[in-house]
């Protein structure tokens, strides 16, 4: 047969849902792929069963159906102090997901280079590929995740089109910082790149940190495409709701790579989700409370188990230092992790550019009793660390 695309030979299907995958096999508490085992607000629910009822099974106007753009036009205007216009400056996408695909297919040309901070979400790597552009890495440095200015600017200099900065990030938890925005902003500027922002995780942003919106920064509109979803901010993963928010140039051509990748969102998902994007400020309130407990509970009980993680600035991931455990790889330890203590992370190599075998990946957007269900499963880790011997009997009886 004809060879499939080779393309397709750099990067290999999602490790996170592979992880999934296993921890439903072997019955461990997934803490690898990040959604909730709670519901979405009642009002969102309930908007939900109207919306199936109503006239809304058809397809919805290709770039978002009018009254989820109405509505997702004023929330961000709220937010970011800017005009939007939902004729002008939005298209919908079916998740944050095709939002990036659609960004980096407007911005890039095949050949084009696009600067990734590493360790990076996995899908940026795969995006940059997709869209025949070539990822130019710039390192996020243990423990606290910051760049060299220096770098960065050296990674400019190699004169990209664009650079995609994640934040509040997924998987170190960082928040950038203004000063640190501004400053990609004024690079970008300076050799006329775009700046694509993906920002699920807006409103989970932990005291004293706080999230910046970089296209609401002076000047920056012209060149920021901001992704964002409703999966993370409602506990919706499933409904893939996503958007592009960008100028009016930009959107009239990300219009086009959406129209001929999805065609459209979901009709009448996007009815229903008109209610929360109405909801009061008091739900964005209560949905950070809620996550800083559950933050707290969480490494909580990571303390106890002795192993060194950076507590996290923003979103709901931490990177949890397996060094003490023994293992080569950290692939080998998520899965023993899995069979042996009963709770399933990400091997963190599949966030980084270069080899990297530290850290496992652990995510707590789950009800409190699944947190500490799981955290009780991990204090058997006390058992093995600095334990050589215990590790080795227990992969032998495992077979890893």
């Amino acid at each position: 047969m004809p060879a499939t695309a080779s393309r397709l030979q750099v990067f290999t299907e999602s490790v996170i849902r592979g992880m999934s995958r296993l921890a439903t096999r072997h019955g461990a508490i997934n803490l690898a792929q990040g959604f909730p085992d709670f519901d979405p607000p009642e009002p969102v629910l309930a908007a939900l069963e109207r919306a199936t009822r109503g006239p809304f099974h058809q397809y919805a106007v290709t770039w978002g159906a009018p009254r989820f753009r109405e509505a997702l036009a004023r929330k961000i205007s709220l937010r970011t102090g800017l005009e939007v216009d939902p004729e002008r400056h939005l298209v919908v996408t079916c998740g944050s997901t095709e939002a990036m695909m659609v960004a980096m297919m407007t911005a890039c040309n095949p050949g084009d280079r696009v600067i990734v901070f590493s360790p990076f979400y996995e899908n940026y790597a795969a995006d940059a590929i997709l869209s025949g552009a070539e990822p130019i890495y710039v390192p996020l440095r243990a423990p606290d995740f910051r760049y060299d200015p220096a770098e960065l600017a050296r990674a400019f200099a190699q004169k990209p089109k664009a650079i995609i900065v994640c934040n509040p990030s997924n998987p170190t938890g960082k928040v950038f910082t203004r000063a640190e925005l501004t400053e990609i902003l004024a690079l970008a500027e300076q050799h006329d790149a775009f700046v694509i922002t993906d920002e699920p995780y807006e409103h989970i942003v932990y005291p004293p940190h706080e999230h910046v919106y970089a296209a609401a920064l002076p000047g920056a509109m012209a060149r920021t495409i901001t992704c964002n979803s409703l999966s993370k901010t409602y506990s919706i993963t499933g409904w893939r709701l996503g958007y592009v928010h960008a100028a009016p140039e930009v959107i009239a051509q990300a219009r086009k790579v959406h129209d001929f990748l999805t065609v459209g969102a979901a009709a009448p998902l996007q009815e229903a989700a008109v209610a929360g994007l109405e909801l009061p400020e008091s739900y964005y309130e209560e949905l950070l409370a809620s996550y800083t407990a559950k933050r707290d509970v969480f490494l909580g009980f990571l303390r106890q188990t002795g192993l060194e993680f950076t507590e996290p600035q923003g979103a709901y991931y931490v990177l949890v230092n397996i060094e003490g455990l023994g293992f080569d790889t950290d692939s080998v330890a998520a899965e023993w992790m899995i069979r042996e203590i009963g709770v399933a992370g990400v091997p963190g190599s599949s966030f980084f550019r270069d080899p990297e075998h530290r850290f496992i990946r652990f995510h707590f957007a789950k009800k409190e009793e699944t947190l500490r269900a799981a955290g009780e499963r991990l204090l058997r880790l006390r058992e093995f660390a600095g334990k050589p011997e215990a590790v080795a009997e227990s992969r032998r009886r495992l077979s890893l």
